[in-house]
C-alpha cells in the first residue's frame, strides 16, 4: 500500500485542477444525460490517469500505452465537446505522454495536448482567462520528462552500487578461501607429518615421540589462532616467521633447509608476500616432491626484490593448482609476477619477484 502510494504520488497533486470541471458539471446549466456521461467519462479518465503514473513509477513494469490512450481519447473529448472548463486535462494528458511515452514521440504528443487546449480557448474566446493553461502543458511535460530521467539514472545508480556490493563479497569470498588454503594447507601438511612420525617413534625412541607430539600440539593451536585471525582479519606473515615454520617441518621430515643470511627489513606488504611464498613452496615440498634438500636464495636490489625456493625432488612442470594460483594473485597484487617449473638439472624452483615499491592498496590488501 505504502509503495502504491509513493508511485501515485507524482499524479496526485495535480488532481487540484479538476476542480474547475467538477464545478462547471455542478453549476453550468445542461441536460442530466450530459452532466452524468461527462462526469462518468471524467471519472474513468481520473482513473487511467494515475494507472498510468502508478505504472510509469513502479520498478519492472511496463508502460500503460492502454490508459494512456483512454486519457488521450476522453480528454481531448470532453475538452472539444464541453469548451473552456475541460481544456484543463490536457494538462493530464502532457503528463502522462511524458512519463510513458519514448523521447521521439514525446514533444509531438505534447505540442498536440496543448495546441489542443489552446484551440478550445480561442473557440470559446477565452484565451485571456485561462492563458496559463497551454503553458501548463509545456511547463508539467518538462517537469516531469526531467524526473523521469533523474529517477532511470537513480535507479541504474542503485543497480550498479548493488553490483559493487556483490562484486566486493565475491573478491572477499575469493580472498578468504585462498587464505584459508594456504593456512591450513600447510599447517595440516606439518600436522599429518609429525604425527606420521610419532607413530613410527612410539616404540622406538618414546622421548623423540613425545616431542614430535608436542611440536604436533603446537602446530595445531597456531593453526587454530592463524584461522582466528584471518577470520578477524589481521592476521600477518612475515618472511622470517615463514622461514622458521618451513625448517621445523621439512626437519620432521627428514629434509634439510638452507636458507640466506638475515638481511634488511623489507617493506611490511612485500615481507608478507614473500613469506607466503615460502609457505606453499614448503607445503608443495611435503605433499608432492619426494626431496631431500630444499634452499632458499634472496637476492635484492635498489627497486625490487627476488626469493627463489628449489628443492632436489621429483620436479615436473603440471598445471597450477589452486595454491599456487592464489599465490601468484597475492604477488600481482603488489606488483610482482610469479613464476615456477623444473629446477636445473633436478627438482622443481618457485620463484617470485617483487617492486619495493608496489601499489599502496595492493599493498595493504596482500598484507592482511
Amino acid at each position: 500500500m505504502t509503495n502504491r502510494l509513493q508511485q501515485l504520488g507524482w499524479a496526485l497533486p495535480w488532481l487540484l485542477f479538476q476542480v474547475f470541471p467538477v464545478v462547471d458539471l455542478l453549476s453550468t446549466p445542461r441536460p442530466d444525460w450530459v452532466r452524468v456521461v461527462a462526469a462518468v467519462a471524467l471519472v474513468v479518465f481520473t482513473a487511467a490517469y494515475l494507472t498510468v503514473f502508478a505504472r510509469a513509477f513502479a520498478p519492472g513494469c511496463s508502460p500503460a500505452y492502454r490508459q494512456l490512450a483512454v486519457v488521450a481519447l476522453l480528454g481531448v473529448g470532453l475538452a472539444v465537446w464541453l469548451g473552456t472548463p475541460f481544456a484543463g486535462l490536457m494538462i493530464y494528458l502532457s503528463a502522462a505522454v511524458a512519463v510513458t511515452l519514448p523521447e521521439r514521440w514525446v514533444w509531438p504528443a505534447v505540442a498536440g495536448a496543448t495546441a489542443v487546449c489552446a484551440g478550445v480557448a480561442f473557440a470559446d474566446d477565452a484565451p485571456g482567462d485561462v492563458f496559463f493553461l497551454p503553458l501548463l502543458c509545456l511547463l508539467t511535460a518538462f517537469a516531469l520528462r526531467g524526473t523521469r530521467y533523474l529517477i532511470g539514472v537513480n535507479s541504474e545508480l542503485t543497480a550498479a552500487r548493488e553490483e559493487l556490493a556483490r562484486s566486493a563479497v565475491a573478491e572477499e569470498r575469493m580472498r578468504f578461501a585462498r587464505d584459508l588454503h594456504d593456512l591450513l594447507g600447510h599447517s595440516l601438511s606439518l600436522i599429518a607429518l609429525k604425527s606420521e612420525l610419532a607413530g613410527r617413534l612410539a616404540d622406538r625412541d618414546p622421548q623423540r615421540a613425545r616431542q614430535e607430539m608436542a611440536d604436533v600440539e603446537a602446530a595445531a593451536r597456531r593453526a587454530l589462532a592463524e584461522v582466528r585471525d584471518a577470520v578477524s582479519g589481521y592476521r600477518q606473515v612475515s618472511l622470517a616467521q615463514s622461514l622458521a615454520e618451513a625448517r621445523s617441518a621439512l626437519s620432521a621430515a627428514g629434509i634439510s633447509l638452507k636458507v640466506p643470511a638475515p638481511g634488511e627489513q623489507l617493506p611490511g606488504p612485500v615481507d608478507a608476500v614473500l613469506g607466503w611464498v615460502v609457505r606453499e613452496a614448503t607445503t608443495n615440498v611435503l605433499r608432492h616432491s619426494d626431496a631431500r634438500s630444499v634452499t632458499v636464495s634472496f637476492s635484492a636490489g635498489e627497486t625490487g626484490v627476488e626469493l627463489s625456493v628449489s628443492d632436489d625432488g621429483r620436479g615436473g612442470d603440471a598445471p597450477a593448482g589452486a595454491g599456487l594460483s592464489g599465490l601468484a594473485e597475492r604477488v600481482a597484487a603488489v606488483g610482482g609476477r610469479l613464476e615456477h617449473g623444473p629446477a636445473d638439472g633436478r627438482g622443481f624452483r618457485l620463484t617470485a619477484a617483487v617492486p619495493l615499491a608496489g601499489p599502496v592498496a595492493a599493498g595493504r590488501v596482500a598484507a592482511r
